[in-house]
């Protein structure tokens, strides 16, 4: 294997002749999928300089802020893996070092690769799990194989979520568009966005259509097309024995993309909208992206809050891994050009 660098950081890339996967040695992120015909990458480059997390310092580095999110934010990018926490740590964590939605995004991985497969190996200190992901690109596809191994004697709940985020060119507002086989779905129950955002606070509803706090609704297929805006909602994701998928379409560049999953391994989708709403550092009010997050916790919170809360919809909040156990998903990321996004992905999500 050789490295190489991709926005100034150590990655590891493989490729055919229609598309490359870039994997970043420092947080593990999937930074690109990119369609070598179009050079189109759906997933989300921050608009800021990245550099490795391992370079993040509170005094030396404190362009992207000084709070338990500032490390992450320093490195992250595209496909980043939510482990064992999916949220902000608690304010004694944050003290104890620990980030934003846990150790697996701001450590390095060892990684092998051989022409057009690669394997992303971790061990979390703190939170003594195991983890592993396979990729194997098969023409438009990449099929993904993870694993976590707890390491203890004990059986413990986890948070484990893919955040998947998209960003332009390919998000481009009141343009690009999305489909999911979501079901019941909620507005986080707080404010975030401060007084930014357009969806009410709390509210439950059922896809696509979330009430807009003045009155209405918004379909959420599409991007809205507004200047500034932000959100996040969860989506329970229709089991009925058929997969789980997003679907993202630009009509611009005629590119779709998209990620197939069990909803037995992931039930929940949660969407975030940041749209020039976050001023602090990094953001600078410069930042749209859509993420695409899809998990076993319905809501990014602290881990006492992810307990607490139990279920939604009576859908459970987290996963248990059992002492000394290993637990394997399988999933898959597409892309490829379409003159119109398709209901349902076309993709054998379960051909190798």
């Amino acid at each position: 294997m050789t490295e190489t660098t991709y926005r100034n950081r150590r990655a590891v890339q493989i490729e055919n002749d229609r598309v490359r996967l870039t994997v970043l040695v420092e947080g593990g992120h999937i930074a690109e999928f990119a369609d070598k015909a179009s050079g189109i990458n759906p997933l989300w480059t921050p608009p800021w300089p990245s550099i490795e997390p391992s370079a993040w310092n509170l005094f030396r580095t404190p362009e992207y802020g000084d709070d338990a999110e500032a490390k992450l934010l320093a490195g992250i990018m595209g496909h980043n893996l939510c482990l064992d926490l999916f949220g902000g740590p608690s304010p004694e964590e944050a003290a104890a070092g620990m980030t934003v939605h846990g150790e697996a995004s701001v450590l390095p991985y060892e990684i092998s690769a051989h022409a057009e497969s690669l394997t992303a190996r971790l061990t979390l200190p703190a939170s003594q799990l195991a983890f592993e992901r396979h990729i194997t690109l098969a023409g438009r596809v990449a099929r993904i194989r993870e694993s976590v191994e707890n390491l203890t004697a004990w059986d413990r709940p986890i948070a484990w979520t893919q955040h998947v985020t998209l960003g332009p060119p390919f998000l481009v507002p009141g343009e690009t568009e999305f489909r999911a086989p979501a079901t019941l779905s909620k507005v986080i129950e707080s404010d975030f966005t401060g007084g930014k955002g357009y969806m009410e606070t709390g509210a439950e509803f059922v896809w696509p259509f979330v009430r807009h706090k003045d009155g209405g609704t918004v379909d959420m297929r599409v991007f809205p097309a507004l200047e500034v805006s932000a959100a996040f909602s969860t989506h329970l994701m229709d089991a009925d024995g058929e997969p789980a998928f997003f679907l993202a379409w630009s009509p611009s560049s005629k590119t779709l993309f998209g990620y197939i999953w069990d909803s037995a391994d992931f039930p929940w989708l949660g969407i975030w909208e940041e749209n020039h709403c976050r001023t602090n550092k990094p953001w600078n009010g410069e930042t749209v992206t859509r993420g695409m997050e899809f998990g076993v916790s319905p809501m990014p919170e602290t881990r006492r809050a992810m307990i607490e809360r139990g279920s939604l919809f009576g859908e459970k909040g987290y996963r248990w891994i059992p002492a000394r156990s290993r637990v394997t998903v399988n999933y898959c990321a597409f892309i490829d050009t379409a003159d119109a996004i398709p209901e349902r992905p076309y993709i054998d999500a379960s051909s190798s």
